[in-house]
């Protein structure tokens, strides 16, 4: 195997696929990428088992070959070359050399074969969509994923798609976020996949901005997203996902309608004060008006208010500040819509320029 390319050609597929390489890893080869030069130019390959990135480049190919090497360490000498350097890659007695300049490094290797890498998905259904568009859909939605639930199934994202729609759902058993991307799927039945944490992260970091199409490829098993130069593959999670419509409050009587920046404001000062701990808020609702209140074990206190449109009757309900401030976040446009029902029932949150994204937060005892 030998090839030469320029230290930007190698390092940004490196940098594309390393993120999936755990630094802990119980096999040795999973600290590894995969390295084909083949007919179609140069794929690197990293995996954990659970997630696999593949990503492709073209470079000066001088004879075919694959093995296996050090993530980390090729990654870390492709950013220590300088810019604009030509690199030589080749075998010599079972060690991959790099040479640039004066520079020469040889990394061990292990032995292609026993690389794991996922053939085929058997794919049950594809369809396009915009990059930027899901992107979009995951970052308003992904903050509400569980992380190492013993309930698996909330370790991840749902992905339901329907003929008109592309939906993502995300809950950790004390929020829900939901967010529909309106899309011409074709003929699609109602399908529901959970993505796994790892996975939605990654994807995060992967997809770009702009009009570039992201392939989706759903599998029996995997869920498959083909983007320009790489491949990304994911098991999927092996569970029912809860009802989440049921858990969307129907109704509320009490709906009251704010400036989106100024409550976050209000509600982010509070919070300095609160329990370190459960990160809990009072609401005191009443005409017109908001008073946000916080107080933690030190006997220390913050009251903080702001200008609501509201004209019901009062209300006092207590919230897990940082999930208010996450939906928020997640949000856009100056105002924002939240309805209450009563001091034990969830809110929901929305925009009216968006009806597309709602977030549902539980209250707490304070």
């Amino acid at each position: 195997m030998k090839f030469e390319t320029l230290r930007d050609t190698l390092l940004s597929p490196v940098q594309a696929v390393v993120g999936v390489v755990e630094k802990r890893q119980t096999m040795p080869i999973l600290a590894n990428l995969l390295v084909v030069v083949g007919d179609t130019g140069l794929s690197l390959t990293g995996t954990d088992m659970e997630v696999e990135l593949v990503a492709n480049t073209a470079v000066e190919i001088q004879e075919k070959g694959e093995v296996t090497v050090p993530a980390r360490k090729l990654l870390d000498i492709c950013r220590a070359l300088p810019e604009g350097a030509k690199i030589t890659v080749y075998l010599d007695k079972g060690k991959l050399s790099l040479r640039s300049g004066h520079s020469r490094f040889s990394l061990v290797t292990l032995p292609a074969a026993d690389f794991p890498a996922v053939e085929d998905i058997h794919v049950q259904r594809s369809f396009c969509v915009g990059q930027e568009h899901l992107r979009d859909l995951f970052t308003r939605t992904a903050f509400s994923m569980a992380q190492q639930d013993v309930r698996y199934y909330l370790n991840g994202l749902l992905l339901e798609t329907s003929e008109k729609r592309l939906r993502a759902v995300a809950t950790d058993g004390h929020r829900l976020a939901l967010c529909d991307l309106g899309t011409d799927l074709g003929d699609v039945t109602v399908q529901q996949v959970i993505v796994p944490r790892k996975g939605v992260l990654e994807l995060q970091r992967l997809l770009g901005e702009g009009d570039t199409q992201a392939k989706i490829e759903l599998g029996t098993n995997h869920i498959r997203i083909h983007l320009p130069s790489l491949r990304f593959t994911s098991k999927l999670i092996d569970g029912r996902f809860p009802e989440y419509e049921r858990v969307v409050p129907k109704g509320g009587d009490k709906i009251f309608t704010a400036d989106r920046l100024l409550l976050r404001e209000a509600l982010s000062r509070a919070a300095i004060l609160s329990n370190e701990k459960y990160r809990g808020v009072r609401l005191q609702l009443a005409a017109n008006r908001l008073k946000v209140l916080a107080h933690n074990p030190e006997q220390e206190e913050a009251e903080d208010e702001i200008e609501v449109q509201y004209q019901g009757s009062e209300l006092e309900i207590g919230f897990n500040v940082t999930y208010l401030l996450d939906a928020l976040s997640a949000l856009e446009g100056e105002r924002v819509h939240i309805t209450l029902t009563d001091a034990n029932s969830s809110c929901l949150i929305r925009t009216p320029q968006n009806e597309q994204c709602r977030y549902v937060v539980m209250p707490m005892r304070l």
